[in-house]
């Protein structure tokens, strides 16, 4: 499903085979949440744990699934992704700037969202969001907390009681 008409941000969500998916609310939300400096397009993937396994091992060498990864347009990431998950027949052809690719675990998605108790459309707004601020260049492993405080001020005004960084923390 495509979302963002008018500018700003638009959200493709697709699933690991690259065919359009509706998620309610998730497109609409996370355009809502970001600041309206930011556009271009974003895709999101949701793959399934093997799948996700297969990225993470090859884009970062770490052989396990994780719940979320993104790939910055212009990566060598993100050009391989982009043809498996939203180059396929019938996907949307866009003409803002690309901003990249996010890929989202179903099954670690799915999971988090029981330990942590609450919905598994929530989850997907945490990883998303999450996801969406790595493309916009913050890495939380190095940039002094500034990923860290922008992730907890959207996310509180989007209505999540916790994010990706402060869950790492407490662990």
């Amino acid at each position: 499903m495509t979302d963002g008409a008018g500018g700003g941000l638009r959200v493709v969500l697709v699933d690991g085979l690259g065919r359009p998916v509706r998620v309610a609310g998730l497109a609409d939300w996370l355009r809502a949440l970001v600041p309206a400096r930011v556009s271009g397009h974003v895709t999101i993937a949701l793959v399934d744990d093997a799948t996700m396994r297969l990225l993470n091992r090859r884009h970062l060498g770490k052989n396990r699934s994780t719940d979320v990864l993104s790939f910055p347009a212009g990566t060598r990431g993100a050009a391989a992704f982009a043809r498996s998950a939203s180059a396929s027949k019938g996907a949307p052809r866009h003409t803002e700037p690309a901003l990249g690719d996010i890929a989202i675990a179903v099954g670690v998605a799915r999971r988090q969202a029981r330990d942590a108790g609450h919905s598994y459309a929530q989850e997907l707004r945490v990883l998303a969001l999450h996801g969406l601020l790595h493309l916009l260049g913050y890495d939380h492993e190095s940039d002094g907390g500034a990923m860290a405080r922008l992730e907890a001020r959207l996310r509180r005004r989007g209505g999540l009681q916790s994010g990706v960084i402060e869950r790492a923390e407490q662990a």
